[in-house]
């Protein structure tokens, strides 16, 4: 059974859960106060849950970490993303206990980023991160989090800019080298990344079904994918086959650089030149 006494003004609690002793100011003058807290923390015990004290003591700046290990362990690589989410966090939220982490709070850290001109799609990817840690919070054992606030999200404008009509595509992979005219179609039809255009290999390559099977963890969601080349595609794929049986080496990569002895590593001068050519056309 707990017990309520009285420290100068203020009422205390004392309440046990496995055998040991809680004690718990109410910051309240009331005995009423000190009964319904007292009754709360009875509850909470009696339906197996840590005391709402346990909680009060957890910080901010303690979850932070945790997140960080946990994307560490899964080896997860939006990790460095994910720091830079904290820095901007930890200027709002270093100090706070979790509990004080509220909806009300979480609003005015996103009206401060907006003022300070913050694009949605980076505040959001803040509020994921919050989140995200919170969760790992509550998921832990024991947990550090009674209860996930809810976290409004902005609203994103996901119109994307840069894109080519055909014909303008046409014109600048007419400009490029030769080299770079089958990746670049590649990449232009499927909508690949360039870290998987030009470090594509053959093993994804299933040319006889006209596939390309991408295994969880080569991408950077780290979910597979499978592509199906159209007729345009595997002409070309054939065409980067017979080349490489020509020169008497099949090298692992499907794309190769201008001299044929390993694969694209960058084409940024090539491009520019192209993209400047089209312009002035």
């Amino acid at each position: 059974m707990g017990t309520i006494y009285k420290r100068g003004r203020l009422f205390w609690i004392q309440y046990y859960r496995q055998e040991k002793p809680y004690q718990e100011s109410t910051k309240s003058a009331k005995g009423a106060d000190a009964k319904r807290l007292l009754k709360k923390r009875e509850g909470e015990i009696a339906e197996g849950k840590l005391p709402g004290i346990y909680f009060d003591k957890v910080l901010y700046v303690e979850l932070a970490r945790d997140l960080e290990i946990d994307y560490e362990l899964n080896r997860r690589k939006s990790l460095d993303r994910i720091k830079i989410s904290l820095r901007h966090l930890e200027t709002e939220f270093k100090g706070f206990r979790v509990v004080n982490i509220t909806t009300s709070k979480i609003a005015a850290y996103i009206d401060k980023r907006l003022v300070e001109g913050a694009a949605h799609a980076s505040i959001n990817r803040e509020l994921a991160a919050l989140k995200r840690m919170l969760t790992v919070g509550a998921r832990s054992t024991p947990p550090k989090v009674n209860r996930v606030p809810f976290i409004p999200m902005l609203k994103e404008n996901n119109t994307r800019k840069g894109f080519f009509e055909h014909g303008e595509f046409i014109s600048l992979r007419d400009a490029l080298p030769v080299h770079l005219g089958g990746p670049v179609t590649f990449a232009y039809k499927v909508g690949r990344r360039l870290s998987e255009m030009t470090g594509l290999m053959w093993n994804h390559v299933d040319l006889d079904n006209g596939i390309i099977r991408l295994e969880p963890g080569e991408t950077k969601n780290d979910q597979g994918r499978t592509v199906y080349l159209d007729a345009e595609l595997k002409e070309i794929f054939e065409a980067q086959r017979e080349v490489q049986k020509k020169a008497g080496r099949i090298l692992p990569y499907v794309f190769l650089n201008e001299t044929g002895t390993d694969c694209i590593k960058r084409f940024d001068k090539a491009w520019r030149t192209a993209c400047k050519k089209c312009w002035h056309r």
